[in-house]
């Protein structure tokens, strides 16, 4: 409210101290013809103005500014793949009784271009994320995310995430996966109702996973090519992936 007021006041006061230099030139010259002129045409560039300052460098400048968000952003998603998004990708491709149609696709190469990214994305949309769930396969989930735990809470807390609504999604899916493990005590005796639930927990978190990596691949390879290099010998998706070089 103060500031608001304080807003106006400087206002009043820049329109009052405009019309007393107008009234002292006419005063000293005598010309109004002159003044309207030079109003006139002052006022007409103001539209010019707004239009080159507001719009067009407003616009350039926002999308330099969104463009270094990215980059920050997309190193966030390089380290949660790093910690923990590859190794939960490479438990649930164990876990679906249809991985080998799934990993046939992911084989990435280094010869796709970002239409054939694209194009997988949009055909892997339809595909069905099965999990067959195993009791013994449990508690290594539950191992690998109860030790990401700190490392998942701290980069819900990083508030460039919230710039990209996926996979902010992805992070509260695998956050919620980990809470519905942690909440249960024998994970080899689970009732009917209890495997349903985090069977659907599961494939929530291995579809969105599945399409940020592939975004994240599209990404790595057209921006930073050595690390693209490394991702494709560590595909989770490649059960003979390894990262030596023959």
């Amino acid at each position: 409210m103060k500031r608001s007021k304080w807003l106006i006041y400087l206002g009043l006061a820049m329109i009052f101290l405009t019309v007393a230099v107008y009234l002292i030139h006419y005063a000293i010259f005598r010309d109004a013809h002159h003044i309207f002129i030079y109003l006139i045409g002052d006022i007409a560039f103001v539209f010019f103005e707004v239009f080159l300052v507001t719009i067009i460098i407003h616009e350039l400048l926002q999308l330099r500014e969104k463009q270094t968000l990215m980059e920050k952003l997309n190193m966030v998603i390089g380290a949660f793949f790093s910690e923990v998004g590859s190794d939960l990708l490479r438990l649930f491709s164990q876990l679906d009784p249809q991985a080998r149609e799934l990993n046939e696709k992911l084989l990435v190469r280094d010869d796709w271009s970002g239409k054939v990214f694209d194009q997988l994305r949009q055909e892997l949309k339809g595909y069905g994320y099965a999990i067959q769930l195993e009791e013994e396969s449990l508690p290594a989930l539950k191992e690998i995310l109860l030790a990401k735990r700190e490392f998942l809470l701290r980069l819900l807390e990083n508030p460039n995430i919230l710039e990209h609504d996926k996979f902010t999604n992805l992070l509260q899916a695998v956050f919620h996966l980990t809470e519905e493990l942690a909440a249960r005590r024998d994970l080899s005796h689970l009732t009917p109702g209890d495997r349903d639930h985090i069977v659907i927990d599961i494939k929530r978190v291995y579809h969105s996973l599945t399409m940020e990596w592939l975004i994240y691949m599209k990404y790595l390879k057209a921006s930073y090519p050595f690390l693209f290099s490394f991702s494709l010998r560590t595909n989770p998706f490649n059960p003979e992936a390894t990262a030596e070089l023959p």
